[in-house]
């Protein structure tokens, strides 16, 4: 991909925080390779790009792959260990599938539908209506919290069907050693059983602070008691608390799919990044860039970016999480619920994981703007600042399309022409043009020259009448659209010849040409009969070097091909009985032309598909 071939993988590894996250490796197709997860991203992807012996062949190999990578910061290794593992499932990335195993990680289940809920360990989040919190990386400290909870607050453990197995079997060891309340004894009312329910949810929910005080003094208690079996107890459990209490923002017990969106801008850049959520689970994000930003507050920005994304998109989510209200932002909710089908809700969360997950957006927003910065800077300074540039040097404004030509030929066989376009300073190959040659034989640049600027522009002018006849309005094309500046492989006789054309043809387009030195690099520009000198340590004089070598590289590959194929002809098409077929059968029996010069008549009768008759032709051309 273009994009991928100006990733400087040494500059990015600079970029990169000292924060806990997830890192994305990708192909030259800008394939995820693999997603690993990291305490310390600077560290950690930096490692992939040392010289380590004895790392493997396989992450060799994989390394070797690698074009670029993409990270996303998290608040905590937790996050960052269940992102990776949502990305990993949504993407199989081939190198994951080998080197890790296919995690999946716990969660507290509470059965909160029941008459008498239980809390349960649990492997998967399904919509049975319970509620889910999780998941957590530690199946000891999750098995481990429940059986605190169920202590503290009494509630059953039991797999018994409450109200209708009530009074059917005493009651378990738990109830006599008074660690559960005992519901199937039927004493207890399910109010007064949604009482213990409500205060466990509320200590899942992250009110951990009574609990985790009371093991505290309870530790400190024991210690002081000398009991040091059973402060050791209270200290693990507090351990299991504080691992529990560790908020984790990568999935959400609603299981619904939706999309955060947080914005960076400064005075003249904006980047939207977008989270992607899919039945609970951060599957992956996106940035864009926004231009024509400059004064606009956010709310505009985003109002802008909503309307023309979700105009575009296929799928639109469920829930929408914006940072701040946009205008008519109603009105946006039943639009975008039209495209879905059915309702779907903007939202701007203020409080709880939800807000925190946005902040976590924001955050990696405002990474990817200032990294991203000084990368836009450095390519607009090699493409709009140097455009910039040569307007100076010429004087001329409102530089954006131009087209360089140039002719390749030897000794005047198989003389072509080319055109390269580049615009806003980058290359534009999807309208770079070839000309074979119709109307010079023999080595004359300069008439050649005239004919492949003769056909270029006549081509666009009756295009442009076509279009004009038939009414069309459309964007002129690589033809029918004529260039700001013609550049010449050339000085003053190239850009002459390229003046003539203009003046017969009536059109008005400033010509400059390209000098170069007696070493054949690029020495200045020669522009109204005047050569003006350029600096060669400016973006510029970059710029037009760039352009010049694209021109002659353009023309010498056209070159190559033909005088490939007319060498292949000259040699065999000239015998009687070989047209095309015949001669990519030769050319497919044979190694090279040498090789059927000197074949006998009976190798030559040995080919498939070649007659007796053609191939006693083919002998005779060649020894007689």
């Amino acid at each position: 991909m273009e994009e991928n071939s100006r990733f400087d993988v040494q500059e990015e590894l600079k970029k990169l925080p000292n924060k806990p996250g997830v890192y994305i490796m990708r192909d030259v197709d800008d394939t995820i390779m693999y997603v690993g997860k990291a305490v310390n991203l600077h560290s950690r992807v930096r490692s992939y790009f040392r010289t380590i012996v004895g790392r493997g062949p396989w992450i060799d190999k994989m390394v070797a792959q690698i074009a670029r990578f993409e990270y996303i910061v998290t608040d905590s290794e937790l996050e960052a260990l269940v992102l990776e593992n949502n990305l990993i499932k949504e993407n199989r990335p081939r190198y994951n599938t080998l080197l890790k195993d296919d995690k999946t990680y716990p969660y507290i289940k509470v059965t909160v539908t029941d008459p008498y809920p239980r809390i349960l360990f649990s492997r998967l989040m399904k919509k049975d209506g319970s509620r889910y919190f999780g998941p957590f990386t530690s199946a000891q400290s999750v098995k481990s919290t429940i059986d605190l909870i169920n202590k503290i607050y009494g509630l059953r453990t039991c797999n018994r069907s409450l109200p209708r197995d009530f009074g059917k079997e005493r009651p378990c060891l738990n109830f006599h050693m008074n660690r559960c309340c005992g519901p199937c004894t039927g004493m207890v009312s399910q109010e007064e059983y949604r009482e213990h329910i409500d205060r466990a949810l509320d200590f899942l929910g992250g009110n951990y602070a009574p609990v985790m005080k009371d093991l505290e003094n309870r530790m400190l208690k024991a210690s002081d008691e000398m009991q040091f079996e059973q402060a050791a107890k209270y200290r693990n459990l507090l351990n299991d608390v504080r691992n529990v209490a560790q908020k984790q923002k990568m999935t959400d017990q609603a299981m619904d799919d939706k999309d955060i969106i947080a914005i960076a801008c400064d005075d003249n850049d904006a980047i939207i990044q977008v989270f992607f959520v899919r039945d609970g689970r951060l599957i992956g994000r996106e940035h864009f860039y926004m231009t024509h930003v400059s004064g606009n507050p956010k709310e505009e920005i985003l109002l802008d970016f909503v309307k023309q994304f979700y105009a575009g998109t296929p799928f639109v989510p469920r829930e929408l999480m914006l940072p701040v209200r946009i205008e008519d932002m109603e009105i946006i909710e039943k639009w975008l619920s039209t495209r879905k089908g059915s309702r779907m809700y903007i939202k701007v969360p203020e409080r709880g994981d939800k807000e925190k997950l946005m902040e976590l957006a924001t955050e990696n927003a405002r990474l990817l703007l200032s990294k991203d910065k000084e990368r836009i800077k450095r390519e607009e300074g090699r493409t709009i600042g140097a455009v910039k540039e040569i307007e100076q040097i010429l004087g001329i404004r409102g530089l954006s399309r131009m087209e360089a030509y140039d002719i390749s030929n030897i000794s005047g066989f198989a003389n072509v022409g080319s055109m390269v376009v580049f615009e806003k300073g980058k290359a534009k190959k999807s309208d770079y043009r070839k000309f074979r040659i119709k109307s010079v034989d023999g080595p004359n640049d300069y008439a050649c020259m005239k004919e492949v600027l003769t056909r270029r522009l006549m081509h666009g002018l009756e295009e442009r009448r076509d279009m004009e006849r038939r009414q069309i309005d459309a964007d002129y094309g690589s033809f029918t659209r004529f260039p700001d500046l013609i550049l010449m492989d050339g000085g003053r006789g190239q850009v002459n010849i390229c003046l003539d054309v203009l003046s017969e043809l009536g059109i008005n387009i400033p010509v400059c040409g390209m000098v170069k030195d007696d070493f054949h690099r690029t020495r200045g520009l020669y522009f109204n009969n005047e050569e003006l000198p350029i600096d060669k340590n400016s973006e510029g004089f970059k710029l037009i070097t760039r352009i010049q070598d694209e021109a002659h590289r353009f023309a010498i590959e056209y070159h190559r091909s033909l005088r490939s194929k007319a060498q292949v002809k000259s040699s065999l098409d000239d015998i009687p009985g070989v047209g095309p077929g015949r001669r990519k059968i030769l050319m497919g029996a044979f190694e090279s032309i040498t090789d059927i010069k000197e074949a006998s008549l009976d190798d030559l009768k040995r080919v498939p598909g070649i007659p007796e008759k053609t191939a006693q032709s083919i002998y005779d051309f060649f020894h007689k």
